[in-house]
């Protein structure tokens, strides 16, 4: 699950939307922020379409790891 893994800033692959279509793309990479108490409730939050951070179910997610000059490149 992506609460063992989660670091300040993770990434992860969409693989699920409903009800999200506008906000997710299925197999699209997304910035994911640290969030304790998200993950208590099996949420993650999640740099979206919109370019701001929203809670979506852990479950349409899968963490992946990305080389760290990708990573510096995607955050800034």
């Amino acid at each position: 699950m992506i609460n063992t893994k989660m670091k300040e800033h993770h990434f992860a692959v969409c693989i699920k939307n409903d009800d999200y279509q506008v906000s997710l793309e299925k197999m699209k990479i997304y910035q994911i922020l640290s969030d304790p108490e998200a993950r208590k409730h099996r949420q993650v939050r999640v740099v979206d379409e919109s370019g701001e951070d929203y809670l979506y179910p852990e479950d349409f997610f899968v963490p992946i790891d990305l080389p760290d000059a990708v990573q510096r490149a995607a955050v800034g």
